[in-house]
């Protein structure tokens, strides 16, 4: 698992693009049936998707969740839970609210230039789901939504047997959702982007999901937004002799767990710490109750590189550019200024990527796969629109016309260059 050198290094950033470019072409086959299919039948092929993929029967448990059924949920959710998922709120809350933007204006005389910013009019969430409960999923979406003001914030999670877990509809209240759909996969996605009988169609999906729901996204992109194409998790540490090999083993195993193809990756310039790290790997490994996922995780895609500097490491970590980024060096806090590409970064001993999963207030949905280089964490502005607004007098436009008109004739557009002068010389405009 350890890795020296420049080319070990190599070796490590080539497995990420090799796992970055996985994909199934058997899969982009189905997705694209699904999504004709929902397209055409509309919940007709929802109802048929949810009985063959989930167990799931319309008839019994219909499409949208009722109110009673997330009031009936409340009850089976624990208070201490409860109040954590509320403190969540709160966290995610106060730091989203620091991203709404107002727009700006410019005033000269004769002339006025604005930026507006306007909410979108409906978003969909989408939540993996089933059983299985991902309440930080629901929060992480659905309050920046809501901060942003969005009029109608729709979530789509799969119920296996008609059951969604009751922590999953407790969160979304909470948030503030206002409809939630018992559907999943690619169908989910295709019923948000076309709309359906009963599903408004979306302006813009947002969430993680599996393959078919990231193949879905891509494909539908263009006849709605949608955040970022999700692919597996990774995190990558740089630590020096400083760092204690036990929290960054912990860190690892903790990425590594989420699945196979999950991608935990240090880079040290101590080959002593990196031994360190590889023992506490195996300790705490065999404590775990998915130890098996997670071994078959770092067997795959887990590495500790060892470089001859700090500097070298940080131009490793910017070249992975990864989705969770921690920093456990002596001047954690001045090393930030080292990082170029990374989507969380989690600086110092005490703050695991854990904390960013559930409780600081930032947003866990980042980009993956060395997306980072070019896109940001979900947050407010991912739920906005903006709109150029332009004001000119005949006195502003005036000087411009000429210019206007050159631009149009060498771009061999004349009615674009007659459309300004025209208001400058009426009836004696070519």
């Amino acid at each position: 698992m350890i890795e020296q050198g420049k080319q070990g290094a190599q070796r490590v950033w080539k497995r990420m693009q090799m796992r970055a470019q996985e994909d199934s072409e058997q899969a982009r086959r189905q997705v694209t049936a699904i999504l004709r299919d929902v397209q055409v039948r509309g919940d007709e092929a929802l109802a048929a998707y949810a009985m063959r993929f989930d167990g799931t029967d319309y008839t019994k448990t219909p499409l949208r969740v009722s109110e009673e059924e997330i009031q009936a949920a409340y009850a089976k959710c624990d208070s201490k839970m409860l109040a954590a998922l509320r403190k969540s709120i709160e966290n995610v809350r106060a730091y989203h609210e620091a991203q709404l933007e107002n727009g700006y204006e410019i005033q000269q005389p004769g002339k006025r230039l604005k930026q507006m910013v306007r909410p979108l009019a409906c978003a969909g969430v989408y939540v993996p789901g089933g059983t299985a409960a991902y309440p930080s999923s629901v929060v992480m979406n659905i309050v920046p939504a809501k901060i942003a003001g969005v009029k109608r914030i729709c979530m789509a999670t799969p119920a296996k047997n008609g059951i969604i877990a009751p922590l999953t509809l407790v969160a979304a209240k909470e948030a503030g959702v206002d409809e939630i759909y018992r559907m999943g996969g690619a169908q989910a996605i295709a019923a948000f982007a076309y709309g359906t009988q009963t599903i408004p169609q979306v302006d813009k999906i947002t969430g993680p999901g599996n393959l078919y729901v990231a193949l879905a996204k891509k494909e539908v992109y263009g006849t709605v937004g949608i955040d970022a194409i999700a692919g597996p998790s990774e995190v990558l540490i740089v630590a020096d002799e400083s760092a204690r090999a036990d929290f960054i083993a912990a860190d690892m195993l903790a990425q590594a767990e989420h699945d196979v193809r999950a991608a935990a990756i240090c880079t040290t310039d101590s080959l002593s710490l990196a031994q360190q790290i590889q023992d506490e790997l195996n300790r705490q490994l065999a404590t775990l109750p998915r130890k098996e996922i997670t071994k078959q995780s770092l067997d795959m895609y887990g590495a500790i590189v060892v470089l001859d500097t700090m500097e070298e490491c940080f131009a490793f970590a910017n070249r992975v550019a990864p989705e969770h980024l921690e920093i456990l060096t002596k001047d954690a806090w001045q090393d930030v200024e080292k990082v170029e590409n990374a989507g969380g970064v989690f600086v110092g001993p005490y703050a695991p990527e854990a904390l960013g999963d559930y409780m600081a207030g930032t947003n866990h949905v980042l980009p993956t796969a060395g997306t980072a280089r070019f896109a940001s964490p979900l947050g407010v502005y991912d739920f906005v629109k903006r709109m150029s607004v332009l004001y000119y007098e005949e006195q502003a436009l005036r000087p411009l016309a000429e210019a206007i008109d050159t631009f149009a004739q060498a771009e061999g557009l004349q009615a674009h260059g007659r459309s300004a002068m025209i208001r400058i010389k009426g009836g004696n405009a070519k």
